[in-house]
């Protein structure tokens, strides 16, 4: 192994740890709750929104108010 510069190697040092801390960071951002919970909710609400996922929930909502209201007569 050859010699190396003592300066060199605490540039080398230096720019690694700059690195690591940007990726950590990163991660951070990445894997923070809040943020995860508030893409779900977005994408749901987006799904939701679709006039043919709207119209099936409305029909699927029809149907069990059509049973809940069936079961509730034949008490």
């Amino acid at each position: 192994m050859a010699d190396r510069d003592p300066d060199t190697i605490k540039r080398e040092i230096d720019e690694a740890r700059d690195q690591l801390a940007v990726t950590v960071d990163k991660l951070a951002v990445r894997a923070n709750p809040r943020r995860i919970a508030d893409e779900v909710k977005a994408g749901i609400v987006g799904f939701v929104k679709k006039p043919a996922v709207t119209v099936t929930l409305a029909g699927v909502g029809a149907v069990v108010f059509v049973l809940f209201v069936r079961r509730v007569r034949n008490r």
